[in-house]
């Protein structure tokens, strides 16, 4: 967790701009683990250098804001934004048609499980902007109900065992673990509903005929 020590040390003395705007690098495919980020920026609030509850509204605002930004840079420029260097490295050809799968599969439902896939969150946001399949506004509800969830989990996970590293330790790991359980059974929580959806338009489809 050496980064960890890294980050707190960086908010600590920098801090609700270095966690903003850490958060926006997050956003934007930096290899900087978004989790981590949010859990020092508790952590120095738990130390006294920061309020817990407005470090969660700062984490909610850089999280939507990184987000919405490789969004509405999809959006805008289309598929040509594949042809930046700096986003053909994140997003290949052949990864851009795999999201673009899953857009098939789970339609927009997919931005808010895209929440709980660290190695998807940006080449999902970015790919749902370039197809215009989905609203700048939905995408932010969408987006801010699945942080609503993961978001306040890190934060105060951080605040809460700044005094214990270990045990902090301990509780990031089986926090990743549980978020992917949890993204999981949102999942399949979704497909079941997709599913009875689709019989009851097809019983309704029969009884018409």
């Amino acid at each position: 967790m050496d980064l960890l020590e890294r980050l707190v040390t960086l908010f600590a003395e920098n801090g609700y701009a270095a966690v903003f705007i850490a958060l926006l690098l997050c956003g934007a495919g930096a290899p900087l683990p978004e989790d981590i980020t949010l859990v020092a920026g508790g952590v120095i609030a738990g130390l006294g250098y920061a309020n817990v509850h407005i470090m969660f509204v700062v984490a909610m605002i850089g999280v939507l804001v990184g987000d919405a930004g490789m969004f509405l840079l999809g959006h805008h420029y289309g598929a040509h934004i594949l042809q930046w260097r700096v986003v053909s490295r994140l997003l290949t050809p052949a990864r851009y048609a795999k999201v673009q799968e899953k857009f098939e599969r789970y339609g927009n439902r997919l931005m808010f499980i895209a929440r709980f896939l660290p190695g998807m969150r940006t080449a999902v946001y970015i790919t749902a902007g370039t197809t215009h399949r989905v609203s700048f506004i939905r995408f932010l509800l969408l987006d801010g109900l699945a942080a609503l969830i993961s978001v306040p989990i890190w934060v105060y996970l951080g605040y809460f065992g700044a005094d214990n590293h270990e045990w902090l330790v301990k509780w990031i790991r089986r926090g990743q673990s549980s978020l992917w359980v949890l993204g999981g059974l949102i999942v399949v929580v979704l497909l079941v509903l997709w599913w009875r959806h689709r019989r009851r338009a097809a019983r309704a489809a029969t009884d018409q005929h």
